[in-house]
């Protein structure tokens, strides 16, 4: 997923925040509220951690995509987007890893 596609993605879900919830899966989700779309995070979560213990590579790719939709969906809510994440991992660059942990106590 490049760069672009994630930008798009942002877009797209940013433009459901206001679509009907019976047809549109992103719309029901911002319907229900934050606490929904941060459970559907933590269930693609526990299905992405299930497919990597079984080393189920397609498996994994299948539940890690939707992982990242429903992390998308919640950035949106909060009024985030990809490109938050993007430079925030771009700061990383080149910093230890220990390093960038122990600045944020």
């Amino acid at each position: 997923m490049s760069a672009d596609t994630l930008k798009e993605l942002t877009r797209i879900l940013e433009s459901r925040k206001g679509a009907d919830a019976e047809s549109s899966y992103v719309g029901s989700l911002y319907a229900k509220g934050l606490d929904k779309i941060l459970e559907k995070v933590g269930e693609e979560s526990v299905e992405t951690i299930i497919a990597a213990k079984n080393g189920d590579k397609e498996k994994i790719v299948y539940e890690t995509a939707d992982l990242w939709f429903h992390s998308m969906v919640m950035l949106a809510e909060l009024g985030l987007s990809s490109d938050d994440i993007l430079n925030e991992l771009a700061r990383r660059f080149g910093v230890s890893g220990h390093d960038e942990k122990a600045s944020r106590k």
